[in-house]
């Protein structure tokens, strides 16, 4: 690859991932193509360089939102599905996580958003939400896969409901008891 397309693949890659963290703290609504481009340093005519849209932006910067988490684990040296469940429920119900939308859960975020979009970002939110429930469900205990399927499903809705709730709270000791009481009911899914 000429040092031109390397350039070219490094500004594309740029760009996507100011605009998966904007969409995240912002909604897919919120964010602008000018605002994305002027923060990455270049001019509005260079995006139609590396998209054809603004849908085809948003499509890529949800499928790296979707896919950071994982990406985060594995760089840290873990596979993602060795991660128990207390550990699990502990990281994404926590403050941190809470306050830091633009590096959190989509789903947590956006929720609303995709319910509303187009048909390409929802299909790639069901597919990331039938992995996300398979990788959940690998990590309850349970007496048969239809139980585990069940309090995956529970807990995978009530994990991204209490994000999202406990974002919305204006009252830090209200906010937190959100995240605590979902994460001690969420957790029990992993003892049996």
């Amino acid at each position: 690859m000429g040092h031109s397309q390397v350039d070219k693949r490094k500004t594309h890659e740029k760009i996507v991932e100011i605009a998966s963290r904007r969409l995240r703290e912002k909604g897919l609504d919120g964010v602008g193509v000018a605002d994305l481009m002027k923060e990455a340093g270049l001019t509005v005519g260079g995006f139609y360089k590396h998209f054809s849209s603004r849908d085809e932006l948003v499509a890529e910067a949800m499928q790296l939102a979707f896919g950071a988490w994982e990406e985060k684990v594995r760089s840290a040296g873990r596979a993602p599905a060795e991660i128990p469940l207390p550990e699990y429920a502990a990281n994404y119900l926590s403050q941190t996580h809470r306050d830091d939308t633009s590096a959190g859960c989509p789903f947590a975020a956006l929720t609303a958003d995709i319910a509303r979009g187009g048909d390409k970002g929802r299909s790639m939110a069901t597919d990331q939400m039938k992995a996300n429930l398979a990788n959940m469900q690998a990590r309850i205990k349970a007496d048969d896969d239809a139980d585990a399927r069940r309090k995956a499903i529970i807990a995978t809705c009530l994990m991204s409901g209490a994000v999202g709730l406990a974002r919305i709270a204006d009252d830090e000791a209200f906010s937190t008891e959100i995240l605590e009481t979902v994460k001690s009911f969420v957790t029990e899914f992993g003892t049996k």
